[in-house]
C-alpha cells in the first residue's frame, strides 16, 4: 500500500484486515505450540487440563521436563558446538569473500560469484547427500591407499559442520559484502598517509565499520545452524543435534516436552535477533 496514492475507505479497511489476518496466520501456530508447553497433560492437544511447569522442570515420569531430559540437554550442547564452529568459519570465510568480491576485479569473478550462490538454490537434502557421497568416496580411496581410518570424512559432527558451513557462509558473505560496499575507501587512504600499514588500516578502521554486519551474520549463522534439518540429517552420526533429536522423539510420539523445547528456541531466537538489532543501532549512532 503506497501512502502517497489516495485510497478509498473500503480499500484501506480491506488492506488493514488483510494485514491483521496475515499476522494472525503467522503467529497462531507459534502461539498454539507455546501454549501447550504449559498444558498439564501428556498429550500436546485439547482439552486443556490446567497450567503446569512440569514440561520444563519436572523430574518424575511421565512429566520429565526439558531441563531433566538428558538426551535433549546433550543435543542442545551438540547444537551449540556445531553452531559455534559454523558461525566462526562462516564469519572468517564470509569476511574474506566480501573483500575479494568487493575490492578486487579478476578473471572469472562473475563465475565464482555464481558458484558461491549455488548452495542457496540447491535443496538441503541434495546438498547433504552430495557432501556425504563425496566425503565417503574420498575416505574410501584414502583408506585403500594408506590403510588408515579417516573418521572425519565419515558421518559425524565434522561433516555436519562442513555441510552447514557450505551454505551458511554464503549468507555471511552477502551480509558483510553489503556493508563493505558502503565503506568510504578514503578513510583507509588517510590512515595510510598517516603512516599506518595496510593491515593496520583495515584492522583499526575497516573491521570496526564492518562489526555490525559481522555480528548480524554471526547471529544469522547461529540461528540457521540450530534450525537446519535436511542437510544435517544426511550427515549426522551418533551425536545428534537438537533438530534430529526432536525428529526422533516425534517419531515415537509427540509430548509437550517438544513444545517446551520449541518455546525455548523461540525465546532465544528472539533475544538474539533483538541483541543484533540493538548492536547495529548502537554502532550506527
Amino acid at each position: 500500500m503506497i501512502a502517497t496514492i489516495p485510497q478509498s475507505k473500503a480499500f484501506a479497511w480491506t488492506y488493514r484486515i488483510y494485514v491483521t489476518l496475515f499476522f494472525i496466520y503467522l503467529a497462531l501456530p507459534l502461539t498454539v505450540v507455546c501454549a501447550f508447553a504449559f498444558n498439564d497433560s501428556v498429550f500436546p492437544s485439547l482439552p486443556w487440563d490446567g497450567f503446569t511447569w512440569a514440561w520444563f522442570f519436572g523430574n518424575e515420569a511421565p512429566y520429565i521436563g526439558v531441563f531433566n531430559e538428558r538426551p535433549i540437554i546433550k543435543s542442545i550442547g551438540t547444537s551449540l558446538f556445531v553452531a559455534f564452529w559454523v558461525s566462526l568459519l562462516s564469519i572468517a570465510v564470509g569476511t574474506s569473500n566480501a573483500f575479494l568480491f568487493v575490492r578486487y576485479d579478476f578473471k572469472f569473478k562473475e563465475f565464482l560469484y555464481i558458484l558461491m550462490l549455488l548452495p542457496l538454490i540447491i535443496p538441503g537434502i541434495i546438498l547433504g547427500i552430495s557432501i556425504l557421497v563425496f566425503s565417503n568416496t574420498v575416505a574410501n580411496n584414502l583408506e585403500d591407499a594408506t590403510g588408515l581410518w579417516f573418521d572425519g570424512l565419515r558421518p559425524g559432527l565434522p561433516l555436519v559442520i562442513l555441510g552447514q558451513f557450505s551454505f551458511i557462509a554464503t549468507f555471511a558473505t552477502l551480509v558483510i559484502s553489503a556493508r563493505l560496499e558502503k565503506f568510504d575507501r578514503s578513510l583507509e587512504e588517510a590512515a595510510l598517509n598517516l603512516g599506518a600499514t595496510k593491515w593496520g588500516a583495515i584492522r583499526q578502521i575497516t573491521l570496526p565499520f564492518l562489526m555490525p554486519a559481522i555480528a548480524g551474520a554471526a547471529v544469522v549463522a547461529i540461528l540457521m545452524s540450530f534450525e537446519n534439518f535436511n542437510t544435517t540429517l544426511m550427515l549426522v552420526g551418533s551425536d545428534a543435534p537438537l533438530t534430529i533429536t526432536m525428529f526422533d522423539r516425534l517419531k515415537q510420539g509427540s509430548t509437550p516436552v517438544l513444545n517446551a523445547v520449541s518455546l525455548l528456541l523461540i525465546v532465544v531466537s528472539a533475544l538474539l535477533g533483538l541483541m543484533s538489532l540493538l548492536f547495529q543501532k548502537r554502532e550506527q549512532n
